[in-house]
């Protein structure tokens, strides 16, 4: 049974991009005769506002939309920590206290998400005391997992290399996981066989499929749609006060019309669909 999800994070109100990535899901969900599941991902300190996974049910009912609610990642800490905890036994995770302004400061190479980490921690024994990430070797997993493959029902088969990005962040220094630790074991906890998100996060799926080896944890196939992008060719995103599905309800838009027109590639003036 396909089993895809819908995982915002509630750190602001859900956009036109968010209302196009959950149909999505939910229309690959219907079709095949699984399930769509809605998960708030809210382990982001203080950025996660308590009132916004209600405001999120409301937008996706508005919409049309029928899913089941999973536990949220708040919920989730304990088992976060203990793979965590598991790796870095292992030899597979090392602390690093670096700050992003440090790292910068070095004149990095560049990669998918930005500046590739250049390994000044790792090998280095670090004061206890003192706050520190903990960053996969990716070198060092590789070697362990070997050549691993990954299917994308838009993309293709992918062979998985997460070195592009350099040793990653998997524990922040101000919360249990990263968003690459947490969204791929709150994934084979949900039985989710379908990962259904935007082609944004594309590339981070060479992370998650080696986690997955590493971990022993079931292998899914994905999908990564095209995403919307506004006026001057950027991706709708929160931080850049892109107009919010509770605004327009509120204002009495019709959200099962709005679904409809979504689905049939109709977009508000402005608002274009990246090219695949």
């Amino acid at each position: 049974m396909t089993v895809t999800r819908f995982a915002p994070s509630p750190n602001g109100s859900l956009h036109l991009g968010h209302a196009y990535s959950a149909i999505v899901a939910h229309d690959l969900a219907k079709e095949r005769g699984g399930r769509f599941l809605l998960r708030v991902e809210d382990i982001d300190g203080e950025r996660s506002l308590p009132e916004k996974p209600e405001e999120f049910r409301e937008d996706l009912a508005w919409l049309g939309l029928e899913w089941e609610e999973v536990p949220a990642q708040s919920t989730r800490l304990e088992s976060y920590e203990q793979v965590a905890r598991d790796l870095l036994g292992r030899g597979l995770l090392y602390p690093c206290s670096c700050t992003r302004k440090q790292i910068l400061a070095l004149k990095p190479r560049m990669g998918p998400e930005g500046a590739i980490y250049p390994g000044t921690c790792k090998g280095r024994l670090l004061d206890p005391e003192k706050p520190a990430a903990l960053r996969l070797d990716a070198d060092r997993a590789m070697a362990e997992v070997g050549e691993q493959f990954w299917e994308d029902e838009v993309g293709g088969t992918q062979i998985a290399d997460p070195r592009v990005f350099g040793d990653v962040v998997l524990v922040r220094k101000d919360a249990p996981a990263s968003y690459h630790l947490a969204a791929t074991l709150d994934d084979a906890a949900d039985g989710v066989t379908l990962v259904t998100r935007g082609q944004d996060l594309f590339a981070v799926t060479h992370i998650h499929r080696v986690l997955q080896e590493l971990l022993h944890l079931p292998v899914p196939t994905w999908h990564h749609h095209p995403i919307l992008l506004d006026d001057t060719g950027e991706k709708l995103a929160k931080r850049r006060n892109s107009p919010s599905l509770a605004d327009r309800r509120k204002q009495g838009e019709d959200g099962k019309e709005l679904a409809a027109r979504l689905r049939a590639g109709e977009f508000p003036t402005g608002i274009t669909l990246a090219s695949a």
